[in-house]
């Protein structure tokens, strides 16, 4: 199963972005799409299941939840746009990280790229593929690509998209 991820997008998408995600299963945002408009986009391309953030209005609240918990090929996935990251968990999801850990942990928000395993938590993996959007600190756009086989996270890409600006 082959997994594309990215967040932040604040309401930028272009063709790089969607060629990239061309050959993708599935296609997996960390919230803050901006407008429903992103959302469309991504979904011709590949099924998208995603999480709002704190910028994303009322169009991509009634479509996404804030926690999204799924299992993808045998991978049990926990996402939110606010979570934080090993060591420094955000209070509202730290009870449920802690009390069932999930193979990998998925969030946005803070534009910055973190591939992170969390040994105290049986190698809970996280990762925050940074920000694919033009809007925020960032100086060079992100996203990640991934396969999952049999419950077991593969080939492991990181993508730089080029400048924010």
């Amino acid at each position: 199963m082959k997994i594309g991820l990215l967040s932040d997008t604040h309401d930028y998408i272009d063709d790089q972005i969607l060629r990239l995600l061309g050959d993708r299963d599935e296609i997996w945002h960390a919230g803050d799409f901006g407008t429903a408009t992103v959302a469309e986009r991504l979904s011709e391309v590949a099924p998208l299941r995603g999480v709002y953030g704190n910028i994303d209005g009322q169009d991509i609240r009634s479509l996404y939840p804030k926690v999204l918990r799924f299992t993808a090929n045998g991978l049990d996935v926990l996402m939110t746009h606010i979570g934080g990251y090993p060591g420094k968990y955000h209070p509202d999801i730290r009870q449920e990280i802690k009390a069932n850990p999930p193979g990998l942990f998925i969030t946005g928000h803070s534009h910055i790229l973190k591939i992170m395993p969390d040994k105290s938590l049986n190698n809970l993996l996280h990762l925050n593929p940074g920000a694919a959007g033009r809007h925020g600190f960032h100086k060079v756009r992100t996203m990640i690509r991934f396969s999952i086989e049999a419950g077991q996270l593969r080939n492991l890409e990181v993508i730089e998209l080029g400048k924010r600006a």
